[in-house]
């Protein structure tokens, strides 16, 4: 089997320069990585989103520590050897100081094994960013819907849909940009606000339901497959149905057992030969 050639940050500039589109999915445990790196996916996120994809906490991706950030991550890599991978800072390892950012930074790319890691947030942790990228680590921004911060926007709600509002997300941008980060992550923003950012920066810009201009897309990978049921954003597509077809082989394996149509004799082991009568004798001298 051919192994697949790791993209890295010069692949990714590259094609941003020649107009290829990156693509990005999340994934959390080491099978899923194992399916994405056998797709061909330019890059992987195990994303703070595990708080509700894998969690189900309902407070979303607030509870998600560093602890489980890099478990995850430690199980994507094993599942994905080559392929880029990028880990969330969970909420509350970086909004403190710049210090505090970079120490938590370096245990991540100690221990998570990612190639990069990515916060949330624009002007407001510029100095973080600025900290973190001259200690010597890679990482990306993520504007516009922030999720760890949806509590001041009142909620999960687009960004960038008056031209005041827009300006700010393109000042945000820059600011990350200014600060040092390798790529930028656009969340819920406007497709003219998506492009005129893709084209306004220098570094490759990504999407989550920031529109088509933007240098790749990023998907969550439980919205993909249908397994996330909780909602659906707006900017999704679905490409299977895995909870609909889970529920339905779950139930029939249920119902297999209670009617004893499972295990049939092909999923059962066997005595060697002359072994069970030898045991019928033994059994006997047992009463």
């Amino acid at each position: 089997m051919d192994i697949k050639k790791k993209k890295g940050l010069l692949d990714f500039r590259a094609m941003k320069e020649n107009g290829e589109k990156v693509t990005w999915l999340t994934a959390y445990d080491y099978p899923t990585a194992c399916f994405e790196e056998q797709a061909g996916i330019d890059m992987i996120l195990v994303g703070d989103s595990m708080g509700n994809t894998v969690y189900g906490y309902p407070s979303g991706t607030l509870p998600v520590t560093m602890d489980m950030c890099i478990v995850h991550c430690q199980a994507v890599r094993r599942g994905a050897p080559n392929t880029f991978i990028m880990g969330d800072m969970p909420f509350g390892s970086y909004q403190t100081t710049p210090d505090d950012a970079v120490r938590s930074a370096v245990r991540f790319f100690k221990e998570a094994e990612v190639d990069a890691i990515k916060l949330e947030g624009g002007r407001r942790v510029a100095p973080m960013i600025r900290a973190i990228v001259d200690a010597g680590m890679v990482l990306c921004g993520h504007i516009g819907l922030t999720p760890q911060s949806t509590g001041q926007f009142g909620g999960y709600k687009a960004q960038g849909r008056t031209a005041e509002s827009a300006i700010e997300v393109i000042k945000d941008a820059r600011a990350v940009r200014d600060a040092g980060a390798a790529m930028l992550l656009l969340e819920a923003v406007t497709p003219e606000v998506g492009g005129f950012i893709a084209k306004d920066l220098d570094i490759p810009v990504y999407s989550i339901g920031a529109g088509p201009l933007c240098d790749g897309q990023l998907l969550i990978v439980s919205d993909v497959l249908g397994i996330w049921e909780a909602f659906k954003p707006k900017f999704v597509r679905r490409y299977a149905e895995v909870a609909d077809i889970s529920v339905k082989a779950i139930g029939q394996y249920v119902d297999d057992v209670r009617t004893g149509r499972f295990p049939e004799d092909v999923h059962c082991y066997k005595m060697i030969e002359g072994e069970a009568e030898k045991l019928d004798k033994l059994a006997k001298k047992l009463d």
